[in-house]
């Protein structure tokens, strides 16, 4: 996850695993995901996707339970509980991590391979690629290896990860694809951590295979999703413009790209790889920076398909982008990339998490109607939920977040580059600094130096393409890029970075029909939302409206979900004709009547109960 380059890679940034939060907003997010980590154990054990590995290393009997992939949801676990233990080292979570390793080695097969509902079930391996998740299990067992051995020291799960990377570099000939992307970007983790140049070249020829149509070649089961634009395979990567299909998928596969770009010094392929971003992130992406609009196969729809009643925006597509986009950040040093990654990690992620950090969202609507009643398990409707039957998303949002201190800061020889801001302490070589701020509700963050070298370096502040009319030292900086402050620092040194947060409304592109004649709003880092329990009692949310003409204020409400910064802003309460959801074009209404509206974080909604929420607010006037 946290995309280690090579030594020998030539990339703009190198990651830091020396960063530390130490207060604020993100420590209580890191300290609630800390405690849910024991519980995600005691949902894998009642899941039966611990027990699948257990019978298959013989330690106990029984059928294999659940999908082909449960084995994927123990390593994602076991990768969070690996960065936790780098986060705070706990001998709690550390045995478990090598007792769960040694299941894992004795339920491998002598020849490598590993899928233990594969193997008890008696099937064929790789004979369903397409469906069978084989090498999207693989991948994520080899992340989980890399974690714990950088982070604990721990190589028990590194050996069977290597095992099983060698015999798929032994079977994966020219001529056979893989199958769901993940393996592309954890081989190249793999290859970063031992330096096995095989893992690499097996990635390499994963990423070129894919995009010719080979996944509903002969062999596969048409009851499953027949176009080949659903399995990333349309278009060979180079000359594809846009991810498309199944969004995880997509992500998955072009953050293994980015990857493969960057260990191979191939320019074209990462040219290839932005230029996708940069369409999706313009004409495919949720005003939260989620993606995927459609429940059917769980895709990305067309350019400017962007419902927000029915955006599926799926918590691990959130991830993957957050991935991809850090990669891109590695290679390339530009501020977006970051600015992508923050808008991600509050919006796209954080939502998905309840505050008490243990019931998690596998869909994230940017609307829920009033009375709305779910019908599948992973339906928003019902609220968050502790775990699920296709349980992808809670170990996944686990490690994400056990992780997360390393998108903080990143380092150069010549200095620290700061790309997201909270309570922390980083340290670049010689370099030290400590960071505070009450962000993302207040704009001021100071940096501290703690230690410097005795040279010339320089700092580098993230100044978000929001943040107009920010200033360093007193001194006005451009947003969208880095306040870079040079010299030789002494400890006790502070620079000051200030940044206005005044609340600011968003409009759609036209060509997002479901969002015309409605803005969003958005406060700094975060977007707002509208919920049902801050509004008049017995109000209809469907029936407000927002006045675009008076700016909304801040409030900060530390009494309120976990101390939220709200915002007030004036509206109106529309009535109309009650008998039918149409009028004759004309047809006058009865005058709106004034009302005040309160909004708070997306992130925060939905942890009263799953009251109507609505990202998207109709205009005054919009009646």
């Amino acid at each position: 996850m946290t995309a280690v380059p090579s030594p020998a890679t030539a990339v703009a940034l190198r990651p830091l695993a020396t960063n530390r939060v130490t207060g604020g907003f993100w420590a209580r997010r890191l300290e609630a995901n800390r405690a849910a980590i024991p519980l995600g154990h005691e949902r894998l054990v009642e899941a039966g996707s611990i027990g699948n590995l257990r019978i298959a290393a013989g330690e106990s009997t029984g059928a294999a339970q659940g999908a082909s992939f449960r084995d994927s949801d123990v390593y994602k676990w076991l990768e969070a509980v690996a960065w936790e233990y780098a986060r705070s080292p706990d001998e709690a979570l550390l045995e478990r991590l090598r007792a769960l390793s040694r299941t894992i080695a004795a339920a491998q097969c002598d020849d490598g391979y590993l899928n233990s509902a594969i193997q008890l079930r008696g099937e064929e391996r790789y004979e369903r690629l397409w469906s069978s998740h084989e090498h999207y299990c693989a991948g994520h067992l080899f992340q989980a290896a890399v974690a714990a051995a950088r982070a604990t020291g721990q190589t028990h799960l590194l050996e069977v990860a290597t095992r099983f990377a060698d015999h798929l570099a032994d079977t994966f000939s020219p001529d056979r694809l893989d199958g769901h992307p993940v393996v592309e970007m954890a081989l190249v983790e793999l290859y970063r951590q031992t330096g096995v140049r095989r893992y690499l070249d097996l990635a390499r020829h994963f990423v070129e295979a894919r995009g010719h149509g080979r996944a509903t070649k002969p062999g596969f089961d048409p009851s499953h999703y027949g176009d080949p634009a659903h399995y990333s395979d349309r278009l060979p990567v180079r000359e594809a413009a846009a991810p498309e299909g199944h969004a995880v998928r997509a992500v998955y596969f072009a953050a293994g790209a980015t990857d493969v770009a960057i260990e191979t010094g191939d320019a074209e392929l990462l040219a290839a790889v932005r230029r996708q971003y940069d369409t999706m992130r313009r004409r495919k992406q949720h005003v939260t920076g989620a993606v995927g609009s459609r429940w059917d196969g769980e895709a990305f729809g067309e350019a400017y398909e962007l419902p927000p009643d029915r955006a599926y925006a799926e918590t691990c597509a959130a991830i993957g982008t957050m991935q991809w986009a850090w990669r891109l950040l590695l290679a390339t040093g530009e501020s977006a990339y970051a600015d992508q990654i923050e808008l991600l990690l509050y919006n796209a992620l954080l939502p998905a998490v309840s505050l008490a950090g243990a019931e998690y969202f596998y869909v994230n609507t940017l609307h829920r109607r009033t009375g709305a009643r779910g019908d599948v398990q992973r339906s928003p409707a019902h609220g968050r939920r502790p775990w699920f039957n296709c349980a992808c998303c809670p170990p996944n949002v686990m490690r994400t977040l056990a992780g997360l201190p390393a998108y903080l800061a990143t380092g150069t020889e010549d200095g620290l580059q700061v790309h997201l801001y909270a309570r922390s302490t980083l340290t670049s070589g010689g370099f030290t600094v400590d960071v505070e701020t009450e962000y993302p509700w207040d704009g001021l963050v100071t940096v501290t130096v703690r230690e410097a070298p005795r040279r010339e370096v320089e700092l580098a502040l993230r100044v978000p393409d929001w943040a107009e009319g920010s200033t360093v030292d007193g001194k006005p900086v451009a947003p969208g890029g880095y306040a870079r402050v040079r010299r030789v620092f002494q400890a006790g040194d502070r620079v000051a970075l200030r940044m206005p947060m005044p609340a600011r409304l968003l409009v759609a592109d036209d060509r997002v029909d479901a969002a015309r004649g409605c803005v969003a709003v958005t406060r700094g880092p975060l977007v707002y939302a509208i919920e049902e329990p801050d509004q008049p009692s017995g109000v209809v949310l469907e029936d407000l409206r927002i006045d675009p003409t008076t700016p909304p204020r801040p409030e900060h409400r530390p009494d309120l979900l976990d101390g939220v910064t709200v915002l007030r802003a004036a509206g109106v309460l529309a009535t109309g004709p009650a008998d039918s959801p149409y009028r004759p074009y004309g047809q006058p209404v009865p005058p709106p009547r004034t009302t005040d509206l309160t909004l708070i974080p997306y992130y925060a909604w939905a942890n009263r109960g799953p009251h109507a929420m609505r990202v998207w607010i109709p205009t005054q006037g919009n009646t």
